[in-house]
């Protein structure tokens, strides 16, 4: 399709984005925008930097955690009861009991 002759397109510049695994990623900003230092591969998901010869290497990833373990890094074992009484009365008023 042939765009309208009276708007132009911005400016823009073509980065390159280089993987451990040796993935290039071609992205286009604009040409006044400063290119990030990294950039998550899409293919494989690992940082990419704009160095060919020396990629960044791979983020130290944190172990998985379910929701329950950060809630309680977040509550203490006392206020997870004061929660759940008030979650249960606030129930308990609810059906009348």
């Amino acid at each position: 399709m042939r765009p309208d002759e009276r708007h132009q397109p911005a400016p823009r510049q073509d980065v390159t984005y280089w993987c451990r695994n040796d993935h290039r990623i071609d992205i286009r900003i604009a040409a006044d925008a400063e290119a990030p230092a990294l950039w998550d591969c899409p293919r494989c998901g690992l940082p990419a930097g704009r160095d060919a010869q020396n990629p960044p290497g791979r983020v130290r990833a944190e172990p998985y955690k379910s929701h329950l373990a950060y809630v309680k890094e977040r509550r203490t074992a006392e206020e997870g009861e004061a929660l759940l009484a008030e979650a249960l009365a606030a129930l308990r008023r609810r059906r009348g009991e």
